[in-house]
């Protein structure tokens, strides 16, 4: 038998805006941060008002940057176990808070429920990625080519990092950056979107009530600050942040790099993504089917991963395109809170514009559409619902090599595996990739440094969905940066070489000579 759905309250501003005040309530969160005078932060559901957040002040901002860096000078000193200790008792804070914060995120943001909680999901698991590491930030014993001398490497805190978040992962991507830095012994001050503030408020309370039961933490470890641009560009010019990670469109990343590269600070850079599937002859249709689905318009094609092209073989073509174009006709799109879909809201309807005009400009080609229509949502006419679309591309080109935030898929055929490839890599951006295939020789090959030249290559299965466990990001203009699991905590701390000389005797290195009396 089937638990009981929640009955949802009539969609009206008062009762979403009701239960997000609700919500952060029993978090701790005070009133005067979500209402009063300040920024409309809008639900993509129904478009109507959640709550207002005041931008910081640069005063404000100005006094955060200094807790952090105050607060870095303590706690680079405590042993990085007990720093996991601190990451752990977050974790716990979130496992205890998984549906209420999971359902801020689906009303900030408009995801379905099992994405919202999902998320939350995503952040419990690198905090017990985290905690692990904390006992495994290794150094490098090296061999010394001088009698009596030992050479090393080793792993210090970097400094105050930054995060500057973007919408539509508000609370998972933090915590990847979060979570390692604050093993690694660094203070985190977190920029998030100016569409989604609610959500790191809701975060920065349950890692207040983590603080208190560890007892000892400093001032400014873990702060947010809110606002546009402005507020970013404080945290990216400022000296005292070491490390700026900044996920958001290769535009910004361009200027935030820049920036971040004239003081000589370090830059971790996620960006923009427009990922390819390929499937070739001896492919798995009914897997393949499935994980093009969901990485096409899962979070409704509002993912750095989303899948965006597809290239399919000539001589299944006509057995895979037409099974797609039946799911893209019935997939279930609406409102998020009324009822089991799998399909919801645009961000705003700048994003359904945007949606648009990509279609447009793909039928002017010559392209076959299926979907990509308004759909209405009872109950949330304020938001902004499409209907996924299906595109057949005669060739690549126009918006097919453009990253469109919506759920646009636009498919092309190919003849033979090595112009899969090329037409896979012919673009500027390199997140994600995938192939679906039962050849062994296509899958290595794929994977071969002749093969995707993306950060993240995959086999049988889409190009979403990445587990914590490896290392996220890409190569181009996605930035080139690395968060969450591998080695992607180096990042977040400075290496120092050292070599320790224990005998009596001062050899130097490649033989040199430097006597005097």
């Amino acid at each position: 038998m089937e638990p009981a759905r929640r009955k949802e309250p009539a969609l009206t501003a008062e009762s979403l805006a009701s239960d997000i005040a609700d919500i952060l309530g029993r978090f701790g969160v005070a009133p005067s941060r979500y209402s009063g005078v300040g920024r409309t932060i809008a639900s993509p559901i129904t478009g109507e008002g959640l709550g207002t957040v005041a931008d910081s002040t640069p005063a404000a901002v100005e006094a955060a940057i200094a807790r952090a860096a105050d607060a870095f000078r303590a706690w680079r000193l405590v042993p990085a176990p007990r720093r996991g200790e601190f990451v752990r008792l977050i974790g716990e804070e979130l496992r205890a808070a998984k549906a209420d914060l999971g359902r801020v995120v689906t009303l900030e943001v408009g995801k379905v429920p099992s994405e919202g909680e999902g998320e939350v999901q995503e952040m419990i698991d690198i905090c017990d990625f985290a905690v692990g590491l904390s006992r495994q930030l290794q150094g490098l014993a090296i061999p010394s080519e001088r009698p009596d001398h030992r050479l090393m490497e080793q792993w210090h805190p970097a400094g105050v990092v930054g995060v500057i978040t973007a919408f539509n992962f508000p609370v998972a991507v933090w915590s990847w950056n979060a979570a390692l830095a604050l093993v690694c012994g660094d203070p985190v001050l977190w920029k998030p979107s100016e569409k989604t503030p609610l959500t790191a408020l809701a975060v920065e309370a349950l890692v207040a009530r983590a603080a208190a039961r560890f007892g000892g933490v400093p001032d400014g470890l873990v702060q947010v600050v809110t606002g546009g641009r402005e507020v970013g560009a404080a945290l990216v010019d400022d000296p005292r942040i070491a490390v700026v990670s900044a996920t958001g469109s290769t535009r910004m990343g361009r200027v935030v790099g820049e920036r971040v590269a004239r003081r000589f600070g370090r830059a971790i850079l996620e960006l923009g993504g427009n990922n390819a599937s390929i499937v070739t002859p001896s492919a798995d249709l009914d897997l393949a089917v499935r994980a093009i689905a969901f990485g096409a318009m899962g979070t409704a094609g509002q993912r750095c991963t989303t899948l965006r092209r597809l290239f399919v073989h000539d001589t299944i073509y006509d057995a895979l395109v037409p099974r797609l174009a039946a799911v893209y006709r019935t997939v279930s799109v609406g409102n998020p809170l009324a009822g089991p879909v799998l399909v919801g809201p645009l961000v705003d309807a700048a994003a359904g514009a945007a949606m648009d005009g990509a279609l447009a400009a793909a039928r002017a080609l010559g392209a076959a559409v299926t979907g990509g229509e308004a759909v209405a949502a009872p109950g949330a006419a304020g938001g902004c619902y499409r209907r996924p679309a299906l595109v057949e591309m005669p060739a690549q080109q126009g918006p097919m090599l453009e990253e469109t935030f919506a759920p646009i898929l636009y498919v092309l055929r190919y003849g033979d595996f090595a112009e899969a490839i090329e037409l896979q890599n012919a673009v500027v951006q390199g997140l994600s990739s995938s192939i679906f295939t039962t050849d062994f020789r296509e899958a290595e090959g794929f994977l071969s440094a002749a093969g995707s030249d993306c950060g993240i290559a995959n086999v049988n299965m889409g190009t979403s969905g990445a587990e914590i466990g490896g290392a996220f990001g890409g190569e181009k203009e996605t930035g080139g940066g690395r968060e969450s699991g591998s080695d992607a905590w180096k990042g977040y701390m400075r290496r120092m070489t050292s070599a320790i000389n224990y005998g009596r005797s001062l050899p130097l290195a490649q033989g040199v000579r430097f006597d005097v009396e």
